[in-house]
């Protein structure tokens, strides 16, 4: 990873020590003092029903099962959200409505009300955090390339005036035609609706790569029919932390969501559930065989996850 990268890293990690010890002392004054309720709590107890939007094809935060259930990592630590909120309301029969979201309008449906926990792999980055609010972080990724095996491309800069497609309204998109304009490599580049159909223009040869973050490129060719058919090239063209998305301007709900992380790592609860995604069967059979990286340990440890 390269110096760039690294400090992006060592930033994230401060912001996650300051903002939980932050949502600590909120979290407890707004307990001792719980007057009335406004923003998303004041919604959700009124309505007796919380909104998760929810993405699917994203692998293995946030997808669909056979059952057409939303199933991840990213929604099981959002189920436990739901759990604290209806610990917060007193409330037990709070009900689960799930709401499909894509790239092109996730971040819109959070600040409009619409959808009240995003539970996806969305990019925390500075331009998103002006319009919602973002959890402490979930996984850091980075955008990367995937090629067929039979091609024989070894770098991104071996894709000149090929193929790329990108998912439209995510970071990679930005990457990739930020890249393709500066070095001038004259590639075509396509734009899909989401990962699932970006993922079946390189299947069937539409395009010569899929650029997106690295998780995502190595889940999907895990959970294809022919998983070596692919190849994820080395080079990071981007760092891309994950988080939860939620309404800005709203410090009752910030701080319950920062205290209920606090509470998954101080228990190592949250250690488990990206054990149970990353590292143990998935639905289908299949494992990712993805360890979890000295950056996300380093940022759980930070939010009071204990070292074993």
């Amino acid at each position: 990873m390269n110096a760039n990268i690294l400090k992006a890293l060592l930033r994230a990690v401060a912001v996650c020590i300051c903002a939980s010890a932050l949502a600590t002392m909120a979290f407890g004054q707004e307990a001792a003092g719980a007057g009335q309720l406004t923003g998303t709590l004041k919604k959700i107890k009124d309505s007796k029903m919380i909104t998760i939007g929810y993405r699917d094809a994203s692998i293995p935060f946030s997808y669909l099962n056979q059952a057409r259930r939303p199933i991840g990592y990213s929604i099981d630590i959002c189920l436990v959200i739901v759990e604290e909120v209806r610990g917060e309301l007193s409330d037990d029969t709070i009900q689960v409505k799930y709401l499909a979201v894509n790239p092109q309008n996730r971040i819109q449906m959070v600040a409009s009300g619409a959808v009240d926990l995003e539970c996806g792999s969305t990019t925390n980055n500075p331009e998103r955090r002006k319009q919602v609010a973002f959890s402490p972080v979930i996984f850091v990724s980075g955008t990367k390339v995937m090629v067929k095996q039979s091609s024989r491309f070894k770098s991104y800069r071996d894709l000149k005036g090929r193929s790329v497609v990108v998912t439209e309204g995510t970071t990679n998109e930005a990457v990739i035609k930020s890249i393709n304009a500066k070095e001038k490599l004259d590639m075509q580049i396509d734009i899909a609706r989401d990962h699932d159909q970006a993922f079946a223009a390189l299947q069937s040869g539409k395009v010569d790569a899929w650029a997106t973050d690295d998780v995502l490129l190595y889940a999907a060719a895990k959970e294809s029919k022919n998983p070596d058919d692919y190849v994820v090239l080395d080079e990071y063209l981007s760092y891309d932390p994950y988080g939860i998305m939620y309404r800005k301007n709203d410090p009752a709900f910030d701080a319950l969501v920062k205290h209920t992380f606090e509470n998954l790592a101080s228990t190592r609860e949250l250690a488990r559930i990206y054990e149970q995604w990353f590292l143990r069967p998935l639905p289908s059979g299949r494992r990712l065989g993805i360890a979890m990286s000295p950056q996300l340990e380093s940022i759980f440890q930070a939010m009071g996850q204990a070292t074993e």
